[in-house]
């Protein structure tokens, strides 16, 4: 699992690249990054298959402002990301969110 964030100079926007590998996914048919900043939206960011196997997407997201997410894996598996920048509960379950710090 991989977050990259590159900040853009022409705008306070951030480009953050979603990234769940292979092994992770698992054969998967469909996965989803799902967090604040599509309203948990679960077909809103739908990651796109790689030659690797892995899946990954690319989020413009509004800089200096923090979104929690988690990931869908074929509408039924959560799973969050091992590099997020912080975890909080999620309110909803005894699971936690991942959190993306921009």
């Amino acid at each position: 699992m991989a977050l990259a964030k590159q900040y853009l100079k022409s705008k306070p926007v951030c480009k953050v690249t979603f990234t769940l590998p292979a092994e992770v996914v698992n054969g998967a048919k469909t996965v989803a990054v799902v967090g604040e900043f599509n309203d948990w939206s679960t077909d809103a960011a739908v990651l796109k298959k790689q030659k690797d196997g892995s899946y990954k997407t690319t989020l413009e997201l509004p800089a200096g402002q923090e979104f929690q997410f988690r990931y869908l894996i074929d509408g039924e598996k959560w799973t969050n990301e091992q590099e997020a920048d912080k975890y909080v509960k999620s309110g909803v379950s005894d699971e936690d969110n991942s959190v993306v710090v921009l």
